[in-house]
């Protein structure tokens, strides 16, 4: 079909919903719009369309939704209801970089608090596929290579020593390409997942605890305020009995300031610190 016929035809169907020339009724709106996606080959045009069509959230209003959602996560229930939210920006916009990083992010969140395994794996499916969007849409951000890394790493947390050998290699190859683009990116958190691989696995199979502190020192450069980043340095202390060192990172743990975005993030990381504390130290 001719691109200016599609075109004329999409703005005919746009300027008949509009008038309310065709029936009011959602079911027949709702063809209306599904004419429309389908004439909109290019993803860049359907969005463009959709924001004529009455009660059409656009790309942007979602992503502010989903963000407003995202500041109250602390509640799986608002938490899910951002993720719906992203999901149907992709409907809208499969391809659009905001809206596929932020739902690697917001999967990955769901994923480590959900006490349901089956939310778990889905989320960690969709995390990780919408991380790879992200990745495809723009390489040059880190963005998605992180949370798709942060994805793979849950998934090989989670699903067992096997499953997490043959993700390694993809783990440190997003890891690795953040540190590239911006190694500050979520305050030097690229360096303590890289520390965290190198921790957890056996030397045999490429671990190196020695590797793993000078990751997490380094990426302690870009995330002084990063309560998880020194949590994990205070594991990687533990592990080689540098007991002292480690209650140093726990202690600066508790009297830190909370960044006003990452409260959730901090109290997690303020009890399990209070956790090893009591344990390794009293």
């Amino acid at each position: 079909m001719n691109i200016v016929l599609w075109i004329v035809q999409i703005a005919l169907v746009s300027a008949c919903v509009r008038s309310n020339v065709l029936p009011a009724f959602p079911y027949e709106r709702a063809k209306v719009r599904g004419v429309v996606h389908v004439l909109c080959a290019s993803g860049s045009l359907r969005s463009a369309v959709v924001e004529m069509l009455p009660n059409e959230p656009s790309i942007k209003r979602l992503v502010a939704q989903a963000d407003a959602l995202y500041a109250e996560r602390a509640n799986l229930t608002r938490l899910r209801e951002a993720i719906l939210s992203l999901r149907k920006g992709r409907g809208v916009e499969p391809t659009n970089y905001e809206v596929n990083w932020r739902l690697a992010k917001f999967s990955h969140y769901l994923a480590v608090h959900t006490a349901d395994k089956s939310e778990r794996d889905a989320a960690l499916s969709e995390g990780s596929a919408a991380g790879a969007a992200a990745v495809k849409a723009r390489p040059d951000e880190p963005g998605g290579h992180f949370w798709l890394g942060a994805n793979l790493g849950e998934r090989a947390r989670s699903q067992g020593a096997l499953k997490a050998l043959t993700l390694v290699d993809d783990i440190r190859w997003e890891m690795e390409a953040v540190i590239k683009l911006d190694e500050g990116y979520q305050n030097g958190s690229a360096y303590m997942v890289l520390g965290q691989v190198d921790l957890s696995l056996p030397s045999l199979f490429g671990g190196d605890k020695k590797r793993a502190i000078e990751r997490l020192e380094r990426g302690l450069r870009f995330g002084e305020e990063n309560a998880f980043l020194r949590l994990r340095l205070a594991e990687a202390y533990m592990a080689v009995r540098r007991k002292e060192d480690a209650q140093k990172q726990l202690s600066a743990i508790l009297a830190m300031k909370p960044h006003p975005d990452y409260v959730p993030e901090y109290e997690e990381a303020v009890a399990e610190a209070r956790r090893l504390l009591d344990k390794r130290f009293r």
